[in-house]
């Protein structure tokens, strides 16, 4: 057999092996965007035909008020990455010492991320209450001097929103950073320490740059989650106060399933996905290392 056919039929091996993911990739990921894309050009509500209207939806949402404020609140909600991955990080690190129980510690920082978004959701609507368990701690601890309506404020209810996001998330993310950090030799680390640096410096200088793959996954993973942010907001605020928790994807629900103007609400998918292409684009450019094809 010459060297051709061996690597002719070594690559024909591969692709057979990847045949099934990518016939399932292509069929739930990149059919329906297509189709979605398709139907952004459409008039259509489930009931009548769909009717051509080109890009008169993407010209609509120019002068469409609540899109501009679901765009403000989804670009507010990003907030939210860097605090989840600095904790993140740090939780990581004072998680990954060889002590006794220690795994029971991990479980229980991992709780919340196997809880239903809606049990958690209604537990944080409970602990908001104006006589709920927040204020109660915040009260006792002389931080408020009167009980404060967090999911009713238009100030506050977002990143009342976040918080919780921000506590759900830390689990999961926490254990990208354990997975990152014990896949670190610790040759490095020993012989940053034996040339007299401190254990600051041996995080700052050795361990957070090894870290740098799982910082670009964890970052890309939580950004797209924090544009695509829909559960918190459906079960906590439902888009409230006066709109001040309106994010894209709760747009594209209100517009596609209870007003039914699904061309519509393809649209705005359009948009949301090119956000998340320009995020994620950005994400890569700030933790690239070696060129974009390092990662």
């Amino acid at each position: 057999m010459t060297v051709a056919a061996r690597r002719w039929r070594r690559a024909a091996t591969a692709y057979l092996f990847l045949a099934p993911a990518l016939a399932l990739l292509g069929l739930f990921t990149f059919y329906p965007v297509a189709v979605g894309t398709l139907l952004a050009l459409f008039d259509y509500d489930a009931i009548s035909p769909p009717r051509f209207v080109g890009l008169a939806h993407f010209r609509a949402l120019v002068a469409d008020r609540f899109f501009w404020i679901a765009l403000g609140n989804s670009l507010k909600y990003l907030l939210v990455v860097p605090v989840l991955q600095a904790l993140s990080i740090g939780l990581a690190v004072a998680v990954n010492v060889p002590l006794r129980g220690i795994a029971w510690l991990r479980a229980a920082y991992y709780l919340p991320v196997v809880t239903s978004m809606v049990v958690a959701g209604l537990l944080w609507r409970w602990l908001y209450e104006q006589d709920g368990l927040v204020n109660f701690v915040l009260l006792r601890l002389g931080v408020l001097a009167r009980p404060v309506a967090w999911l009713g404020h238009p100030d506050l209810a977002l990143f009342a929103v976040m918080f919780v996001t921000l506590w759900k998330g830390l689990g999961y993310y926490m254990v990208i950073y354990l997975a990152g950090l014990q896949a670190i030799s610790p040759e490095y680390e020993e012989a940053a320490t034996v040339d007299g640096a401190t254990r600051w410096q041996v995080f700052r200088w050795v361990t957070l740059p090894l870290l740098r793959p799982s910082i670009l996954l964890a970052s890309t993973i939580s950004a797209i989650a924090a544009l695509k942010v829909f559960e918190e907001i459906y079960v906590m605020t439902g888009g409230g106060p006066m709109f001040r928790t309106y994010t894209m994807f709760y747009y594209m629900f209100d517009k596609g399933f209870q007003q039914l103007d699904l061309g519509y609400a393809a649209a705005l998918g359009v948009v949301l996905a090119a956000a998340v292409l320009v995020f994620s684009a950005v994400t890569f450019r700030l933790f690239r290392h070696g060129g974009w094809t390092y990662y």
